[in-house]
């Protein structure tokens, strides 16, 4: 990689949150976790200089790259016909920028997600795939440790939060194990983790996802605070806050930590009532 980068005049840039995997056995477990088969199609966002990209490849998938940064998109394809001249033809190059994705022309459709993800635009990356590409069932991805821990908290665990609710909303998540800084260039401060999941369909609510997560958002704006107190603004006042949640069965003095996805979707579609009548 580093070798690649010198010849191409790259380096990893840290306003793109450009951390680069140097180890061979660390992309390998990616794609081994991931399951990738022959012939699917696998979405990769921030390829990079090609360090998952070319184990994809070698797994037999058909790769649709996403690459934001000019430098490195002209570099992958040469790399890859370097590389793996057979595979040069599965490679579909799609430059932009990701976290747009629903604006971009994928030349295919995915079902399943691999990328190690920047560390600045993890969260809000991973649920805009889920959201505007719905053929995409599965996949594994790399984020902070942090991070991981965050998105595949269940209720009730100290770090569970808004990002858990929104992926639950989404998929299934578990943690599939940790990645050591020093497979990187350059080496970050912090631990990675593998985050696997598997699409679900969301609760069965009368609620949008726009106000499901509006709900969710209101009411670990003050996670400390009841969910009568948190979600009053959102339901415009504290007592039609405790009827809408006394409405869904949810106990109007717990907090939003204690909810599931299932829940806030209770609540919000609850709220929604309450707004209409």
């Amino acid at each position: 990689m580093r070798a690649l980068a010198t010849r191409h005049g790259v380096a990893p840039t840290k306003s793109k949150g450009q951390n680069f995997v140097t180890d061979v056995g660390t992309v390998s477990r990616i794609v081994r976790l991931a399951g990738v088969q022959p012939g699917e199609v696998v979405l990769e966002v921030g390829p990079g200089l090609g360090s998952l990209t070319l184990p994809l490849l070698s797994a037999g998938a058909q790769v649709v790259a996403v690459e934001l940064d000019e430098r490195l998109a002209d570099a992958l394809p040469g790399t890859v016909a370097e590389h793996l001249p057979a595979a040069s033809d599965r490679l579909h190059l799609v430059r932009g920028d990701a976290t747009g994705i629903a604006g971009l022309d994928l030349p295919l459709e995915p079902t399943a997600f691999v990328a190690n993800l920047p560390y600045n635009v993890a969260v809000p990356l991973l649920l805009s795939v889920l959201r505007d590409v719905p053929s995409v069932r599965r996949g594994v991805v790399m984020v902070q440790s942090e991070v991981a821990d965050r998105l595949c908290a269940p209720p009730g665990s100290r770090v569970y939060g808004v990002p858990s609710v929104k992926l639950a909303w989404y998929a299934a998540a578990r943690r599939v194990g940790s990645v050591a800084p020093t497979v990187f260039w350059p080496v970050p401060r912090v631990d990675s983790g593998l985050v696997g999941f598997e699409r679900r369909e969301p609760p069965v609510t009368e609620a949008s996802r726009e106000d499901v997560f509006a709900t969710v958002d209101a009411a670990f704006s003050q996670r400390r605070k009841t969910l009568r107190q948190s979600l009053a603004v959102r339901a415009g006042s504290a007592a039609a806050a405790q009827a809408a949640c006394e409405e869904a069965g949810i106990d109007p003095t717990a907090r939003a930590e204690r909810l599931g996805v299932a829940d806030f979707a209770a609540v919000a579609q609850a709220l929604g009532r309450a707004v209409r009548t």
